[in-house]
């Protein structure tokens, strides 16, 4: 397919363009920043202008896409003041979603955020491993903006039966060169419960791109896309039963099993991690 990736300079979105090259893809790269080249196209995602004409065509570079994948965005809270993050990420996604429904292009996947799910879990889950099946529960700006498009994906996937949006609530992005801090979490089980111990290795969210934009079916799902681990040597049962005591365990979870479910990216998508920090020499 031909792929527009936006935020592909981004540290997810870098192993999402190499794994989707690697596939044989023809993938461009649309960002704020990147170095000239035949795969970047240099963009402001929040001048709609901009985006339907880079979506539909650029002299020299392309004359179209098949699909579109949307990582471009302030990547987390408290970057820029939250009114900023507002209005850059929902005008952004707004407008990446209209302009590709526009230039007739029908699979969009885009990254939503575990966020939705109650991060940072001060108010406790309703039960764990946490899934796709409670309401959204955003606790600052940037996590409401990714709850309000997938509610806007919804009802774009509503007037256009045949339009296919995949929002993937992706975990704390890693890449090999940050699994050497990991050891130093085991000393406070409190450091990480703020995502349930929860995280993804790049390349591995790349795959969860791959599958949702080879498998993905018309209209919108949301998943959670986490590594099959914790970041923790201790126990998950263990970890859950001393931060969250009061919270129902809804299943039994092996030793260090992720708490954030990815059953649903398994049984849809055909996910499956095949990244752990434990892999790496000297770790856990």
């Amino acid at each position: 397919m031909k792929i527009a990736v936006t935020g592909g300079s981004g540290k997810l979105g870098r192993s999402v363009v190499k794994r989707l090259a690697d596939e044989g893809h023809d993938v461009m790269n649309f960002d704020r920043y990147g170095e000239r080249a035949p795969g970047f196209l240099q963009i402001d995602l929040s001048d709609y202008g901009q985006v339907l004409d880079a979506i539909l065509g650029v002299d020299d570079r392309h004359s179209g896409f098949d699909a579109v994948v949307h990582l471009g965005a302030i990547p987390a809270p408290g970057i820029i003041p939250d009114a900023a993050t507002f209005h850059n990420n929902m005008v952004s996604t707004y407008n990446v979603f209209q302009a590709a429904r526009r230039g007739g292009i029908k699979r969009i996947v885009y990254a939503s955020s575990e966020t939705v799910l109650g991060l940072p879990f001060d108010i406790d889950p309703p039960y764990i491993p946490v899934d796709e099946e409670y309401p959204a529960r955003p606790e600052s700006t940037y996590s409401l903006v990714k709850h309000l498009e997938e509610q806007m994906a919804i009802q774009l996937t509503r007037w256009d039966p045949e339009l296919s949006i995949t929002g993937l609530r992706f975990s704390n992005v890693m890449d090999p060169e940050d699994y050497a801090a990991f050891p130093s979490f085991d000393a406070d089980a409190l450091k990480r419960k703020w995502n349930l111990w929860g995280y993804i290795d790049g390349r591995d969210g790349a795959q969860a791109v791959l599958r949702a934009l080879e498998n993905a079916q018309p209209g919108f799902e949301a998943f959670i896309i986490a590594a099959a681990d914790t970041v923790m040597s201790r126990s998950s049962a263990s970890l859950a039963a001393e931060v969250f005591p009061n919270v129902t365990v809804t299943k039994e979870v092996g030793e260090h099993e992720t708490l954030l479910s990815i059953d649903k990216a398994r049984r849809l998508l055909g996910y499956e991690p095949k990244h752990s920090w434990r892999d790496h020499a000297g770790q856990g």
